[in-house]
């Protein structure tokens, strides 16, 4: 019954996603992590290397630990207060509450509209566009070419689809709600901390939890949307490598390759430098392939869940 749980919670999540999106902002708990990490930047960066990584990583421990003993509480009483291995009515109650807890942690929806907000803002010109994009980017878009915006915006739609949305399904899969929530924990610290520079031993803690947790999702999402191109395999294996950060090559390389478009940051790296420039069409086609992707994972983790808690 536990495997009939999870997978009906994702269901109600994904649902709830397309049909209303986020909660607003006060309610949102992905708000709340970030400003309980946003309490202690500015300290963070004032430390010598040494000091700022060990106050990075308690800081980051701390959180994950509260996150998900929270987590774990309201995932237990709810899953107590149904007693949904006694009945179907208990089941579908506890189903259609742990899915609304789960959907905070998922962001599908946003992040197809704020890709897609980037081609309606080319529309208008490129200083909207280029300005439309630097709300999803960390990257300076003040010189980028209309289809280097586009570029951005579907690298962006490749990465976050993982981020935002299959690897938090495949922790709650393995973990429940507290796999989830810890998950998006680190993914936030890592948006706000992984970086190099001036947060390079403060944020170095953040950015490799959210790269050991988002490892295996990665490669999920990079082979799923593929699809059943299997003869692109070998291009993927090689092109997935070419980004500095170990995962977000998948997922980006299997959209260039699937599409057949060139992506690329400038001066940084170029994924499948034969395909075609991208053009106006390409984000909403990179949107399919991106939902259908995303709809193929949910399916392969229901199975997984299944498989881990003696069928459905």
């Amino acid at each position: 019954m536990m495997a009939w749980l999870l997978t009906l919670a994702m269901l109600v999540a994904l649902c709830v996603d397309r049909c209303w999106g986020e909660p607003p902002a006060r309610f949102h708990p992905v708000v709340a992590m970030g400003s309980f990490l946003g309490l202690f930047s500015k300290r963070l960066l004032t430390l010598a290397p040494r000091a700022a990584f060990s106050a990075g990583a308690l800081i980051w421990c701390v959180g994950a630990l509260n996150v998900g003993v929270l987590a774990a509480m309201l995932e237990t009483s709810l899953i107590y207060a149904f007693k949904p291995w006694q009945s179907w009515p208990g089941l579908l109650g506890a189903g259609l509450l742990l899915g609304l807890l789960l959907k905070p942690m998922l962001a599908w929806r946003m992040l197809s509209a704020e890709v897609g907000a980037v081609e309606a803002a080319l529309a208008d010109s490129l200083p909207a566009g280029r300005a439309r994009l630097s709300r999803l980017v960390s990257r300076d878009t003040a010189n980028l070419s209309a289809a280097e915006v586009r570029e951005a915006a579907i690298e962006t739609l490749a990465e976050n689809l993982n981020d935002s949305v299959v690897a938090p399904l495949f922790w709650f899969m393995l973990a429940g709600l507290p796999g989830a929530a810890i998950y998006r924990f680190a993914n936030t610290a890592d948006a706000m901390w992984g970086y190099r520079g001036e947060w390079e031993w403060a944020g170095k803690w953040a950015a490799r939890a959210d790269d050991l947790l988002s490892w295996l999702p990665a490669r999920i999402t990079g082979l799923l949307m593929l699809g059943f191109k299997l003869k692109l395999l070998p291009a993927l294996w090689q092109q997935a490598r070419r980004t500095p950060s170990p995962n977000s090559g998948w997922p980006m390389a299997a959209m260039a390759l699937r599409l057949n478009l060139r992506l690329a940051k400038p001066g940084v790296y170029i994924l499948n430098d034969s395909g075609a420039e991208v053009a106006p069409a390409d984000i909403a086609r990179a949107q399919g392939l991106a939902l259908k992707a995303m709809l193929a994972c949910a399916l392969v983790l229901a199975v997984g869940a299944a498989a881990l808690r003696g069928g459905l």
